[in-house]
Order: structure tokens, then sequence, then C-alpha cells
């Protein structure tokens, strides 16, 4: 039982700090994890403190066997695929919400990504078609294995592993535009 499990698990006996530690300890991956669906960091924070009501609200069991992490990432990617449907049709947004999307998705990429480096992979990282920034989002990021990882993108372990691999050439071809050289991929 992972500390999630545990925390969970506390909270639906009756302890509120369960879900508290829950926000805490998962907030941030998941924004940037659903960030991959939606290409936009209001909408991901948004959609993460839905899964996060959900959790609270709903109060769903978990019947995975897989961790708890799988399986909250699997309703945030849910919660994202059915925003997603809604919302199809509705591409407007005003200039000046864009600037403030703009300002505050590089104020929040500065202070999560400290180093020179780590800034161009991200960038590298988005301009990967969406499967492939997900599966190294969770890959490489939240240390997910790779039955994890087929579980949350609802695929076998033998296509997660080709996802992954050719994520990483993708990644390696879209640094080497950039003139980075980045010796691990």
């Amino acid at each position: 039982m992972d500390n999630g499990s545990i925390s969970y698990q506390r909270f639906l006996n009756g302890d509120e700090n369960g879900i508290v530690e829950i926000v805490r300890d998962y907030k941030d991956g998941l924004i940037f994890y659903l960030n991959s669906f939606t290409g936009n960091l209001h909408i991901s924070e948004d959609l993460a403190e839905d899964t996060f009501v959900k959790l609270g609200t709903k109060k769903p069991q978990n019947k995975s066997k897989g961790s708890f992490k799988t399986w909250l990432y699997t309703i945030a990617r849910n919660t994202a695929i059915d925003y997603l449907r809604r919302n199809s049709k509705n591409t407007e947004i005003s200039i000046d919400d864009i600037q403030e999307i703009i300002s505050d998705e590089e104020n929040l990429e500065q202070s999560y990504i400290k180093e020179e480096r780590k800034i161009t992979v991200h960038r590298a990282i988005k301009k990967l078609k969406s499967e492939y920034q997900q599966v190294l989002w969770l890959v490489y990021f939240e240390n997910c294995s790779n039955k994890e990882t087929a579980a949350v993108m609802k695929k076998s372990i033998h296509s997660i592993e080709t996802l992954v691999y050719r994520a990483r050439l993708a990644l390696k071809s879209e640094l080497e535009k950039e003139g980075f050289i980045y010796e691990e991929l």
C-alpha cells in the first residue's frame, strides 16, 4: 500500500488531513500531466482540482490492482477527456486572456524548472505529439513503470515500450533542431 492509498483510506475513515496530503503530494505532477492534454495550464489546474473534488465528494473506491497514483492519474485522464469532448467546439479566447495565460505559464514553468537544460527539454517535449508527451511525462517525470503507464493510458505494455522508444527519438530530434545535444537520450 503506497502513501496515497494510506492517505485516501484515512480520508474515507473521516480524517480530512488525508485528502490534504493527497492534494499536496500529487497536485503539481497531475497539473503537468493534464497539460499534455489541454496545452493550457489554467485549464489543467481546473481539471486537477476537479479530479480532487471527485475524490472528496464522490469518494470512489480504488478497485484497481495498481498503485494509488495510477488510479488517480486514470481518473484525471478521464476527466480531461470528458472536458475535451464537452469543449471541442469552443475555441474562442480573448487577447487579454492569452496574455495572462502566457504570463502565468512562463512564471509557473520558471518556478518549476530551475535549470536551463530542463527548460530546453521541457519546451522540446511540448512540441511532441500529445501521446508522446503523456508517456514521457509518466515514465520519466512521474517515475511510473511501464505497467502503470499502460494502465493510465489504457494501452498494452508493449505499446508503451514502443511509444517510449518513439517519443525518445522524437524528443532527441527536436532537441537537435534547437542545437541541444542530450547524451542520456
